[in-house]
């Protein structure tokens, strides 16, 4: 690691005093073959420099880069430097948003290098780059050695999910994939289920926080159990057949070494005997030798000349017994080698028998999802049939509305036929009528101008809508900004706070969301006003007929004038309550106000609370949702009530008209 350090000096000009620091650091444990530079922001010469040293043997086997602001030409340079390595074995570059340049070169890393296993890539949005993410996944297929790789929150679509599913079917080395917290839903969840049928290798697959159904999860799951148990086997024949195979040579070590003990005991019989010869013929050649010299001790000499016979005789049957064991050994060793063969043979045909069971369940898991694409069939049948309910409901509710204008027009002709009839009365009581159609203008103009003022209020309340939806948007990103920050002190609560903040984006888009129906609710009120001011119009259309209608029907007035009264009273005490209630939404809207205060509060103190404090916010959070729950109903609520009031309003302008002599004649019929 000196070596190292002193390499890295001499090549940078202007070498990084905390990347010297980590270098001695781990110089002064030299046990930890660990290269550590997460959270250090690396320049390019000090990239450049690594890049350089990092070819070949390198002193370490796991490198570390994580948070540390990465450029584009200082990864290019990093991952070219590691193409060629052989002892890196883990790398990581988390949090380093890498974009179109830093996934080519990785997809150019994994084609080359051989001796990297684990590769971590959490928070880097390699997904927003299709190209370089193509590329990348085609590094991926091309590579056979990488084991474990973590793609964590790299928005990552179903594009994306497609092109990794075209990798992991060339790929055959990966055994561990980590996809949470993507973009991945339902395509790019049935493409890497598909994959599945033909990658064999992989163990553990995490699609959690992707919009992915609940049933592609199971069958995914079962797929990698089904991979798990597959390779469980596979080791559990190879380790079988190892152990086989060193006990098939330890017999055979042990054979050869009887054999070469009995070879060596003859042979030392063969000299024993060979030794004896030699010393019976010395002592003939003494005995003949003193024949001559002594007759006497012919009989000695004849006894021993049978003595050694005998010997002789028992050295011949010692060989002759070795050879039968010999023979014997021989039998033992042909009978040992064809049991040895039928074990082998019965454990293939088991194999054969479990490979057959294995192909067996493949056919039930394929009929499985033959049943599931057919039920998923049935239910977009119904929701097709559902579709056409509402059409003819739609259909029932403008066959309504012809029949509600067919009346509204026999209204009118009988109209029509009371104007010739009091033709005569209406000179007399039109300087009346003029004054009450005066009034009548008035009121309309009144109610006109207050709707007005109902729109300017709603639209005010729509801006500030806005306004603090995206003070809260940007008050998310600064947290999240601090949050990831926080992050590098704190990575044991990092997953947690993450999952955190994508909770919050979920409800800041379900505010935009009501926003959106708030606004086509304010389109909605415009238009009502606007048909208002068309009924209007025709009403003064209507007026101009009346004026002929008033004259005879002087004596129903002051009855009339009574409930005209009454029905005036009933449209102030309406307009009361819909200013109640437009006080009660301002009180809420204040309510919301101080919910995303006390949203932000809770936020900037998640960021800097501990584990214990975290868990009760998340208690809190609930609780807010609850309550945006609620607000969802009561606004709602307030569309339907404004949908009445409209009602209303139509009602008492019809009930005005009524009100008149005509209408009550009509009443009478």
């Amino acid at each position: 690691m000196d070596e190292f350090r002193r390499a890295y000096a001499g090549l940078c000009a202007a070498p990084q005093e905390p990347v010297l620091r980590r270098l001695r650091a781990r110089g002064a444990a030299p046990g930890r073959a660990r290269l550590d530079l997460a959270a250090q922001s690396l320049s390019l010469e000090t990239c450049g420099a690594l890049g350089r040293l990092l070819p070949g043997a390198a002193p370490f086997t796991e490198v570390a880069l994580g948070d540390c602001g990465l450029s584009e030409e200082g990864v290019t340079l990093l991952l070219h430097g590691l193409c060629s390595n052989t002892t890196v074995k883990l790398l990581d570059l988390k949090g380093n948003n890498l974009r179109a340049m830093g996934a080519e070169a990785l997809g150019k890393l994994l084609r080359q290098n051989r001796s990297i296993r684990s590769l971590i890539l959490e928070w880097n949005n390699l997904g927003m780059w299709e190209e370089g993410f193509s590329s990348f996944c085609q590094g991926l297929g091309a590579n056979s050695f990488l084991q474990r790789l973590d793609l964590r929150s790299n928005q990552i679509n179903h594009q994306g999910a497609g092109e990794l599913a075209m990798a992991l079917k060339q790929n055959a080395s990966l055994q561990e994939l980590d996809l949470r917290w993507n973009n991945i839903g339902l395509l790019g969840g049935r493409a890497l289920l598909n994959c599945l049928h033909s990658n064999k290798t992989l163990k553990r697959l995490e699609l959690a926080g992707n919009n992915v159904p609940s049933d592609i999860l199971k069958a995914v799951e079962q797929a990698m159990n089904h991979n798990q148990d597959r390779q469980t086997i596979l080791s559990e024949t190879q380790n079988r057949a190892s152990i086989l195979s060193k006990e098939v040579l330890s017999l055979k070590d042990e054979k050869t070494k009887q054999f070469l003990d009995l070879m060596n005991t003859i042979d030392k019989q063969r000299e024993e005997i060979a030794r004896s010869d030699r010393m019976s013929a010395a002592r003939v050649s003494q005995l003949q030798e003193a024949l001559n010299e002594q007759h006497s001790i012919m009989n000695s000499l004849k006894a021993k000349l049978q003595m050694t016979e005998a010997a002789l005789a028992l050295s011949e049957q010692k060989v002759h017994n070795l050879g039968e064991l010999l023979n014997a050994v021989r039998q033992e060793q042909t009978s040992m080698a064809e049991c040895h063969l039928k074990e082998l043979q019965q454990q293939k045909q088991e194999g054969a028998d479990r490979e057959a069971k294995l192909f067996r369940d493949l056919s039930a898991a394929g009929e499985k999802n033959l049943l599931l694409r057919n039920q998923v069939d049935e239910l977009e049948k119904k929701n097709k049939i559902q579709q056409d309910q509402l059409f003819q409901v739609k259909q029932d509710l403008t066959n309504t509305t012809a029949e509600l204008k067919l009346r509204a027009m026999q209204a009118e002709e009988r109209l029509e036929t009371e104007k010739r009839r009091f033709k005569q009365s209406l000179e007399d009581l039109e300087s009346l009528r003029v004054k009450e159609v005066n009034h009548l203008t008035q009121h309309m103009e009144a109610s006109e101008h207050s709707m007005q003022e109902r729109i300017q209020k709603l639209e005010a309340i729509r801006i500030a809508l806005e306004e603090e939806l995206s003070q809260t948007k940007a008050a998310a990103l600064t947290e999240r900004g601090q949050a990831e920050e926080e992050l590098i002190k704190v990575r044991n609560w990092a997953r947690l706070e993450e999952q955190r903040l994508e909770h919050l984006e979920e409800k800041l888009r379900l505010m935009t969301e009501s926003r959106d129906e708030a606004q086509n609710c304010c389109l909605k009120q415009k238009q009502m006003v606007a048909e208002a001011q068309a009924k209007a119009s025709q009403l003064s259309l209507h007026a101009d007929g009346l004026r002929r209608r008033l004259e005879e029907l002087q004596q129903d007035l002051n009855s009339k004038e009574e409930e005209k009264v009454t029905e005036v009273n009933k449209v102030k005490v309406e307009l009361q309550e819909q200013i109640g209630h437009l006080q009660a939404e301002r009180t809420a809207q204040d309510g919301l106000r101080e919910k995303i205060a006390a949203l932000e509060r809770q936020l900037k103190a998640l960021s800097n609370s501990h584990r214990e404090a975290m868990l009760d916010k998340e208690g809190e959070i609930s609780v807010l949702l609850e309550k945006l729950r609620m607000k969802e109903a009561d606004i709602s609520r307030m569309r339907e009530e404004e949908a009445q009031r409209a009602s209303f309003l139509q009602n008492a302008i019809m009930a005005y008209v009524q009100g008149s002599p005509l209408g009550t004649h009509s009443s009478r019929k």
